[in-house]
């Protein structure tokens, strides 16, 4: 199976490690069976350099600098400082360029509309998150009134208080 392209899902990476490789052997062959790699590519995987990611998104890598010092996307750092973009990164950074080149939004407002987004987006999980919590409530609570009801005493007669009009007299015998 090949891995996922992060950056175009519909388009396959290649083949997957050490099928079609000199060397592949039975030594690859049982590492690969033995289970999945030890890393995995995500859509949040810093993989991609500056100049790597200048030119998937079709930028220039000052402009990717500029954005970065304003915060508008803000790339992992290596140990040595260096900016690794993801795959998420880089349709930000298209989104950015759609916003300010064919929408006409200044740098200001790209930011504050990437703010919003990423608050509705955190906000959207956590009305999950409480929704799931109030579900497992809902259920705890029909279980214990599910339990309060199975210990009910099947002798007992609701009591009705008498009508003001009637004067009749109720006598009950238990059954035997």
């Amino acid at each position: 199976m090949s891995p996922m392209n992060p950056i175009d899902p519909e388009t396959p990476i290649g083949p997957g490690l050490g099928e079609g490789l000199p060397g592949a052997g039975p030594r690859r062959a049982r590492r690969a069976a033995a289970g999945p790699p030890p890393y995995v590519l995500t859509e949040d995987t810093p993989v991609y350099v500056i100049s790597v990611a200048a030119e998937l998104s079709g930028l220039h890598p000052q402009t990717l600098r500029q954005y970065d010092r304003l915060g508008l996307v803000c790339p992992d750092r290596t140990a040595g400082r260096g900016r690794r973009y993801s795959a998420r990164d880089i349709q930000q950074l298209r989104e950015v360029q759609r916003l300010s080149q064919d929408e006409g939004i200044n740098l200001a407002g790209i930011k504050r509309i990437i703010e919003l987004e990423n608050q509705v987006t955190a906000l959207q999980s956590r009305v999950a998150e409480l929704v799931d919590s109030l579900e497992g409530a809902a259920a705890a609570l029909q279980q214990r009134e599910a339990a309060v009801h199975a210990s009910y005493r099947r002798d007992l007669v609701p009591y009705q208080p008498p009508t003001p009009q009637s004067s009749a007299l109720v006598v009950w015998r238990p059954r035997r």
